[in-house]
This record gives C-alpha cells, sequence and structure tokens, in this order.
C-alpha cells in the first residue's frame, strides 16, 4: 500500500534546504547567450544527483549551454516519466544587484526564480524525496534544458531535439514551467521571428527630402504589421529596431524583428503571407528591404492524449487530497509544443508560482516549491 502521506512528510522536512538550492541556482547567473553560467547550474544539479546515486548525462554543446539529462532508477523495466525545465534566463547579468536572490518573508526574488529555475527545483525535490521513501516503480528523468529563452537557436535546435529523443518512451513528461493558479497548460501559440533589413540614400538632413529614410520605411512597416492585435488569434510584436549614424543624417539602413504568435497552421499561413507582402510593398521611393526569417516555435495543438493524462493526474490528486488542475492556453512558447508535435503525452506549466517574469522584478512564492513538489511527486508515485 502507497503511503503518500509519508512522501508528503519527506518534501515538508526538506524545504528548507531545497530553498537554499532555489537561491544557490539562482544566483548562478545564466542568461541563454552565457555558456559559463548556464553550465555552471548545469554543474550543480549535476553534483547533487550523482551524491544521490543516480545516473547523469550531459549533451555537451560548443555554443550554448549543455543539456543535462539526470535519471533515478535507470535500470527499472517500466516507462519512465520524464521531468523537464529550463536553465538559461532572459536577464543580462547584473540585472539584479549583487547577490542576485534576495528573500523575505512569502516571496524569493532574482532572474528565473519562476522562469525556470523553480521549477527544476521543485523537480530535484520530488525526485529526492521519493528516492529517500524507497520508490524504484519506474524511471524518473529530469532534463534541463539549457537555450530555451532562444528558442533553441544557440544549439541550432539541437538541444529540444535531444529531449524529445530522450523522452519518447516516456508514460508522461512533465515541464516544469511557471504555474498560474490550479491550472495546467495543454495548448499554446506558435512562434516566428522575421527581421527586415532596410536600405535607403543617405545625405545630409538639409537635404533630407533628396534621401529615402531607411527609418521612415521601417516606421510604415511597423505600423502595418501592428495592426495583428488579437489576443485569442494572430499578435504581431516589433519589439527590435536598429537605424541611423547621425540626427543630421538621413538613416541609410534600419533593421527590425518582427514576432508573429498564432495557433493554427492556417493562422500562421495568413500571417506569413503578409508579412512578405509588407517586406515587398514600398512606403518611401529609394528603399529596398530584404526578409529573413530567423526562427520559429511550434505551437501546442490542443490533443486528446494530453487531456487524457490531466484526467489521469486529476484522479490521482482528488484521491490524495490535492487540488485538481484545470486546462488553459499560454500565449508563450515553451519547449512543451515540441513534446507534443513529437506524440509524447504532455502536461505543462507545473512548477511554483510567482509573476513578473522576464522583468527585474521577478518573484517565486517560498510555499509554492513544496507544493509544485508534491504535484510532481504525486505523478511519478502514482502513475
Amino acid at each position: 500500500m502507497k503511503d503518500f502521506n509519508k512522501l508528503c512528510e519527506v518534501i515538508d522536512s526538506l524545504e528548507e534546504e531545497f530553498i537554499k538550492v532555489w537561491v544557490d541556482v539562482c544566483n548562478i547567473e545564466s542568461p541563454t547567450e552565457c555558456k559559463a553560467g548556464v553550465d555552471a547550474v548545469g554543474r550543480y544539479f549535476a553534483e547533487k544527483s550523482q551524491k544521490n546515486g543516480w545516473q547523469v548525462e550531459i549533451f555537451e554543446q560548443p555554443v550554448s549551454g549543455n543539456c543535462v539529462c539526470i535519471t533515478m532508477n535507470p535500470n527499472s523495466c517500466n516507462q519512465p516519466i520524464t521531468l523537464s525545465g529550463h536553465i538559461d534566463t532572459v536577464h543580462p547579468v547584473g540585472s539584479f544587484g549583487t547577490p542576485a536572490v534576495r528573500l523575505d518573508e512569502k516571496y524569493i526574488y532574482g532572474p528565473g526564480v519562476t522562469d525556470c529555475k523553480g521549477g527544476t527545483v521543485a523537480a530535484l525535490l520530488a525526485m529526492t524525496a521519493l528516492g529517500k521513501i524507497g520508490f524504484d516503480t519506474r524511471p524518473v528523468r529530469l532534463i534541463l534544458q539549457s537555450d530555451e529563452e532562444a528558442g533553441s537557436i544557440y544549439s541550432n535546435k539541437k538541444t529540444i531535439e535531444y529531449i524529445c529523443r530522450k523522452a519518447e518512451d516516456s508514460i508522461a513528461f512533465l515541464n516544469c514551467e511557471s504555474t498560474r493558479g490550479n491550472t495546467a497548460v495543454l495548448w499554446r501559440k506558435g512562434i516566428c521571428r522575421y527581421n527586415f533589413d532596410i536600405t535607403g540614400k543617405t545625405i545630409h538632413a538639409s537635404r533630407c527630402a533628396e534621401g529615402a529614410s531607411a527609418i521612415a520605411e521601417a516606421a510604415h512597416k511597423i505600423l502595418a504589421l501592428e495592426g495583428f492585435k488579437d489576443p485569442d488569434g494572430i499578435t504581431c510584436n516589433c519589439g527590435l529596431i536598429s537605424g541611423g549614424t547621425a540626427a543630421n543624417s538621413v538613416p541609410e539602413h534600419c533593421s527590425f524583428t518582427a514576432e508573429i504568435r498564432f495557433n493554427t497552421n492556417e493562422e500562421w499561413e495568413r500571417a506569413d503571407k503578409f508579412i512578405k507582402e509588407v517586406a515587398q510593398r514600398t512606403y518611401i521611393p529609394g528603399t529596398e528591404c530584404s526578409l529573413t526569417k530567423t526562427t520559429s516555435r511550434s505551437m501546442m495543438e490542443k490533443c486528446e492524449r494530453n487531456f487524457e493524462l490531466l484526467e489521469r493526474l486529476n484522479k490521482i490528486y482528488a484521491e490524495n487530497g490535492m487540488p485538481t488542475l484545470t486546462a488553459r492556453q499560454s500565449l508563450g512558447g515553451s519547449d512543451a509544443a515540441e513534446v507534443t508535435v513529437h506524440g509524447i503525452p504532455c502536461i505543462d506549466s507545473i512548477g511554483v508560482a510567482g509573476d513578473r517574469i522576464h522583468s527585474p522584478e521577478e518573484y517565486g512564492v517560498l510555499a509554492s516549491l513544496t507544493e509544485a513538489a508534491k504535484r510532481i511527486a504525486a505523478a511519478c508515485y502514482f502513475i
């Protein structure tokens, strides 16, 4: 007879130790482009896991951080459960001061405390507690992704391909992105980014009528693209722009990046067609534009196997006096989309609670660490 109460007691007893782990890994600043920082976080997890006698595999990368795959009970013949989260962040080193992390009675503040280091710490806590009560029913993997925030472009998609390959035999894949209330993400928008590179004709500003402003051309194109603003459908954000050399010169060059988010292939095809039309259209005579699709992330479409997995988890949670989870959509991208495309049953966003992600005010709720660990541990214990 399985004793879930005992498992919860062990998780609670480890809370103080793993809050320190949470602080430690977030004090190791690891923006995606900083391979040394990302690898340092991976080594921290690897060393703790090796002390537990678990199997550790490093998927080395020349540019991005290395992926780390940690497995307990690797010799069990049952189907594994795979847990995943990313250890890279968006915050430049130094954004949060020194030290990067601070605490008060209720919250932890710092780079990646919620997105997504808190979730990876909750997964490690769940696995540690399972090990302490002698759980050996099936393998449990924890895969630490190293360039998720950049859509895996630093590894040329090798890291997400590795994750899907390692997880392909899993009975369940739980992605430990941040949670929101008693919900789980079962569908997400896809993302495509396009770079517009515009060339004009430069001349002194006193004779600007004789020039062709690349910045003015970019402005027209941006305003056209920003018409996509349907939160339930296609959206467009032009979030990066660069151009010009001096205030008294007509700018010869300007480039900007447009990010499109969409629910379906039909929406993407419609947006892609319009983007190409805008790139080809000339608003300022004498300018030219080249268009490059720079990166893309798959959408996480609604699928029956994911809803069936959530139903199975909710039955486990209800039987053990835990809150059940309501399915919802997220407008952001995630590795769970690629996992779903590969046919692996997947539940997303069951990590720690918090808010203000991707900002200097990012915070996590301290009490949510053990709550997330219990959700994760229950899934591993009872499935």
